[in-house]
């Protein structure tokens, strides 16, 4: 939106030829993805503070508690659980 002092700004000219229906969308989107942002980050700080979800994460018996903390967790998935994850 237009915010003083710069007013309308747009230095990558994606809205050059959008009228206010995509406009609108555009904000919208990026307003969701920042609140999904906001929550990756907060589910990351309470995993590495050491909350764990209680019980196994597959038949197999293995514990969330036994999964480390950020990227290292990758290794420690079956890959069809980090392929549901990602993909």
């Amino acid at each position: 939106g237009a915010q003083p002092p710069l007013g309308f700004w747009d230095p990558l000219g994606l809205l050059a030829d959008a009228d206010q229906e995509r406009f609108d969308r555009l904000r919208t989107v990026e307003i969701k993805h920042g609140r999904i942002s906001m929550l990756a980050i907060l589910g990351h700080l309470v995993t590495t503070a050491g909350v764990r979800l209680p019980g196994a994460y597959d038949l197999a018996g293995d514990q969330f508690a036994d999964v480390p903390t950020g990227l290292a967790a990758f290794g420690k998935l079956p890959a069809a659980g980090v392929a549901q994850i990602v993909g």
